[in-house]
């Protein structure tokens, strides 16, 4: 277990239901006084995740007294304008392929920029002054919006057009995925593992039918195989 705290800080967690933003929502309840979270709603495809998240919240309250205080206010925001303006496998009922510059037709343009502004509106009005995120550059898609340099350049705009500091923290962003379930147990032990398999959800078709040994989903999509290959890399 983790057991560094920041008293003087207060975290928001863009909080999908899935496995890297509930192990993100972990990390943020070991470290800050005040966690909250917040989720958008922008007309995708798997959103079934939108009824996940909150079965998730449910299952951490229930399973980690330790956190049940910690764990504040849940937001979700409309952002259905995203989905209506997005040409992609995410927001349509296309296949899932790559483009020539190639980037998979899976990544959403602007998602994680909107994402970020407006979790920062929210923390602004709550008085939150962290805003956690899963974006990761280890084991990704190229997708822009989740690089490193994307992240610092958000933190910076963000603080300055709100005219406070604002940080933005991405735990995930430089391990894979065998060491995101590493790092789940390590927060959580084997509830918290459990929890991830039994009650996120990842698969971009919004399967939850079958449940394998690493969750629900189609077990075909980029999210299920990354997903399956970092718990098979994890185990083995």
């Amino acid at each position: 277990m983790f057991s560094s705290t920041d008293d003087a800080s207060r975290a928001l967690v863009l909080f999908s239901g899935g496995q890297d933003s509930t192990t993100c929502l972990a990390w943020a309840l070991e470290r800050f006084a005040q966690v909250e979270t917040i989720g958008f709603d922008y007309g995708q495809r798997h959103r079934i995740e939108m009824d996940v998240r909150q079965e998730t919240l449910r299952e951490m309250r229930a399973a980690f007294q330790q956190w049940r205080d910690t764990l504040g206010e849940d937001h979700v925001v409309d952002l259905a304008v995203l989905g209506q303006i997005s040409e992609t496998a995410l927001t349509r009922d296309v296949a899932i392929a790559y483009e020539q510059n190639g980037v998979p037709n899976t990544f959403v343009p602007g998602r994680n920029l909107l994402f970020l502004t407006f979790a920062a509106t929210v923390a602004y009005r709550r008085g939150l002054n962290v805003l956690v995120g899963g974006m990761c550059e280890t084991d990704f898609s190229g997708y822009p919006d989740c690089r490193d340099n994307t992240m610092k350049a958000m933190q910076v705009a963000l603080s300055l057009g709100l005219d406070q500091k604002l940080r933005v923290e991405t735990p995930l962003m430089w391990i894979d995925k065998a060491d995101t379930w590493a790092l789940g147990e390590s927060l959580g032990g084997a509830t918290l593992t459990n929890l991830v398999i039994e009650h996120t959800h990842t698969c971009y078709n919004g399967v939850r039918e079958t449940l394998h040994t690493w969750g629900y989903g189609c077990g075909e999509c980029p999210a299920c195989a990354l997903r399956k290959a970092g718990f098979e890399k994890w185990r083995s």
